[in-house]
């Protein structure tokens, strides 16, 4: 009898042993494939080969945001979207914000730790908290699902790119209004705290009509990262650029004198007006004036580059969306024996240099290697842990908790994989184009950004094998 137990037990470590290794195998072979085409790019960029140019990199950076990335949304996308699906997919975008939100509850927590630079105390709360949910999930994604064999069904691939690109547009959206803001340049002259309220005013409207006019940009500073860390994810951020990108607009706007004046004016009444009189001048402004805090938010809201969403990755899935839920227009472009099909199937050559472009870049930035950075090493190091490895535990506990709540997909182990991937990723590179195009803490990006990078090179790995071991 023990020995029948004993055959038993070694029978299910044998079966448990294969069983993780072949998971092992699956989850690592792919990384190794993602990791080498980086590899490659960091050798072809690196300054002592220089076996490409810089400028290379630019041109093909550009090539993946104008082109290759369009064309992977729109052939995977579409053919994926219907409406019962945008109805089932609807926590994808629900998990950007939540992530997002979190991100910033640690980011706040990190500032208030490790006590960076005053100036750059909003930047160490955006940093933590916008997280990369385009190029490298879809990399990723196509890594683990290229083998036929993948642990993910027959349809990982078009399933995987196509929760990866619905999640993007509410990214993109975030990016240029709330961070957009957030990484405006610190009020440094302290003269326009004490500009009279209606001197604001009217610089605001002054410079909401002045948003649209592009000029030359004369500060060299971020030059050191611009050819791949910022075009990489912004090409022709230079003809975007306004007067008045740079310049503090928030900080001037709700920080005046006007609170001083008023507490002086009602301690100091004027004693040529009777009570009854300026009780009915006060009631007849506030019902007549707009307010200054709702003049003050629409100015906001107008200084907010609302247009700068429509890039080319952007209206390919607006495309793809708009396309594949009206199911007459879905037969003619995406149908095998569509109208359209020798377009689409042109479109699906050229989406297959996406992943190695942009891996090819990547290695290029990092090639570059460090920025100085006035951020500091223990700031540096805070961002780094709670966005690569404390934020992607707390990830998994979320997760878990909206399966339990019947949130997700029934099955689907590629859409929590996504899900899990929006916690893991490193930092945004198009904050860095962010801060270039504000003139924020520009070589303190480049630098966070190349660390993080470095760094998720072993965090991604370790938390795929993770994400393996709980999903596959």
């Amino acid at each position: 009898m023990n020995y029948s137990n004993k055959r038993t037990m070694d029978h299910v470590f044998a079966s448990l042993h294969g069983t993780l290794k072949v998971n092992l195998a699956s989850a690592v072979v792919p990384l190794l494939d993602f990791l080498s085409m980086g590899l490659i790019g960091l050798v072809l960029a690196h300054p002592k080969y220089q076996l490409v140019p810089r400028a290379t990199f630019t041109f093909l950076s550009k090539l993946v945001f104008v082109v290759f990335l369009p064309c992977l949304i729109f052939t995977n996308l579409g053919p994926s979207i219907t409406l019962k699906n945008l109805l089932l997919w609807w926590f994808i975008p629900v998990n950007v914000v939540v992530s997002t939100a979190i991100g910033c509850v640690l980011g706040l927590l990190v500032a208030l730790i490790c006590r960076p630079p005053r100036d750059y105390f909003r930047f160490t709360v955006i940093m933590t908290a916008f997280g990369n949910t385009g190029n490298l999930p879809l990399a990723i994604v196509t890594s683990v699902c290229q083998d036929d064999d993948n642990p993910f069904g027959s349809d990982c691939y078009e399933d995987g790119v196509a929760y990866v690109s619905f999640s993007q547009w509410v990214s993109v959206i975030l990016v240029y209004t709330l961070v957009y803001h957030m990484m405006e340049p610190p009020l440094r002259d302290q003269s326009l705290t004490v500009e009279e309220e209606e001197e604001e005013d009217d610089d605001a409207q002054e410079i909401f009509e002045d948003l649209s006019s592009p000029i030359e940009d004369d500060d060299n500073e971020n030059l050191l990262s611009r050819p791949l860390l910022v075009e990489a994810e912004w090409p022709g951020l230079e003809e975007k650029k306004t007067e008045h990108c740079k310049t503090p607009f928030i900080a001037r706007l709700f920080t005046t004198r006007s609170s001083s004046s008023r507490l002086s004016q009602t301690t100091l009444p004027d004693v040529n007006v009777s009570p009854e009189e300026e009780g009915t001048s006060k009631h007849s402004s506030k019902c007549l004036a707009e307010p200054r805090m709702v003049k003050k938010i629409r100015s906001v809201a107008g200084m907010t580059p609302i247009h700068f969403i429509l890039q080319p990755p952007t209206i390919a899935s607006l495309l793809a969306i708009i396309i594949g839920m009206v199911p007459t227009l879905k037969s003619i472009v995406y149908d095998d024996d569509a109208v359209l099909s020798f377009l689409t199937d042109s479109l699906e050559i050229l989406s297959e240099a996406m992943v190695p472009a942009t891996m090819l870049v990547l290695g290029g930035m990092l090639a570059q290697g460090p920025n100085e950075s006035n951020l500091g090493v223990r700031t540096t190091i805070g961002i780094i842990v709670a966005r690569l490895f404390i934020l992607p535990l707390i990830g998994i506990g979320v997760i878990h908790l909206a399966d339990n709540w019947n949130f997700l997909i029934a099955g689907d182990q590629m859409f929590r994989l996504v899900l899990l991937l929006q916690y893991t990723m490193p930092s945004a590179i198009l904050l860095g184009a962010i801060a270039s195009l504000r003139g924020y803490a520009v070589k303190e990006a480049s630098a966070l950004l190349f660390w993080q990078h470095v760094v998720a090179v072993f965090s991604i790995s370790v938390y795929i094998i993770i994400y393996y071991y709980m999903l596959v």
